[in-house]
């Protein structure tokens, strides 16, 4: 008899143990999300010298793939299948929240510094990336950040710090002798985001240093959204270059059973004489990008369920120079038709 309570007794703190266990599991998904973006397109281009010309490209088939290995450490990792018809490694990077609303990520991801340079294809407004999204900083490296995020908290602010290294992504066994160092606070009013951050880094001989400042409205149906970033060379090696972007978005919800939503987009972007940091073969900066100007406007309709979207967009580009400046193939008035695809 005493045998039998025994067995019941050992037997139910058995059976309690393997209940919390199994319980610990189940809070913990250890299923890998999945989700990714295909933009093919059409463009054609009244280019100065070439005339006009036209081709179809598949701009994005990027994958991403995430995850938790507990529900305060999570992972993710990124690429571009084809990136114009390249393949490319974007994101790898763990994060663990180590306090509410803290937290420290190490890996490759993008450097906490802008705006525009944030948005990811799914999330375009445009066929094409502003001049500060694609040229000023749209850097990824290799490196650590840390910082408090309470957009939701008693503070509505988020602010980052992170150091990475200043070589290239596509070699990390280079021996540092100096670094990248960015910084970003973002506060959150209403419905109004304001952002500042700084970045410094050393592409090549040169240290490079850029201020950011941006400000976001979004209300109902509108997206308006204003930056300028100011970039300066260390031994006054380059001019200063300033960069703006400037844009609105309207959209109008529909009622059918193949589409739900259309857009309409305007902006306004442009730059001064920019060198991205790196020299000649003389040691002397170069200006890579020439001053140029450019208004985009264009139109969207698709249909956007959960996670799951699907449009078709259209924009027209116009570019304008500085006098005697010729615009090179790519870089100039155009015409651009894009299918999008983000799951």
């Amino acid at each position: 008899m005493k045998r039998t309570v025994l067995a019941a007794i050992i037997g139910a703190i058995c059976v309690s143990g393997n209940a919390s266990e199994t319980s610990d599991k189940d809070e913990i998904n250890y299923m890998p999300e999945i989700h990714g973006v295909v933009r093919a397109r059409w463009e054609g281009e009244w280019a100065y010298n070439d005339g006009f010309g036209s081709r179809f490209e598949v701009r994005n088939a990027r994958i991403n793939i995430g995850g938790k290995v507990f529900p305060t450490i999570n992972y993710y990792v990124q690429f571009d299948a084809s990136d114009q018809g390249k393949m490319k490694f974007l994101d790898a990077w763990g994060r663990w929240e180590f306090l509410p609303k803290w937290r420290i990520q190490a890996g490759q991801f993008r450097v906490p510094f802008g705006v525009d340079c944030f948005k990811a294809p799914g999330g375009y407004y445009f066929a094409n990336r502003s001049f500060i999204g694609k040229h000023m900083v749209n850097m990824r490296q290799v490196g650590v950040k840390a910082g408090y995020y309470g957009k939701s908290g008693k503070i509505p602010t988020d602010i980052e710090f992170g150091v990475f290294n200043t070589a290239s992504t596509e070699n990390h066994n280079v021996w540092q002798k100096s670094y990248t160092y960015a910084v970003k606070n973002t506060w959150y009013i209403s419905h109004i985001a304001v952002s500042g951050s700084f970045v410094s880094y050393k592409p090549q001989f040169t240290r490079v240093n850029v201020a950011d400042g941006c400000v976001t409205w979004t209300y109902d149906r509108w997206v308006v959204e204003g930056e300028f970033q100011h970039k300066w060379y260390a031994g006054d090696s380059f001019r200063h270059v300033n960069a703006w972007n400037l844009y609105g978005v309207y959209t109008l919800p529909l009622k059918n059973s193949t589409v739900n939503f259309m857009s309409f987009e305007g902006r306004f972007d442009g730059m001064t004489d920019h060198s991205s940091g790196s020299n000649n073969s003389d040691g002397i900066l170069i200006a890579d990008h020439p001053s140029r100007r450019r208004i985009t406007v264009g139109s969207t309709i698709g249909r956007i369920h959960k996670q799951l979207k699907a449009e078709f967009s259209i924009n027209y580009e116009k570019y304008f120079y500085n006098k005697g400046v010729c615009a090179t193939r790519g870089n100039d008035d155009k015409l651009l038709a894009e299918i999008t695809i983000k799951f």
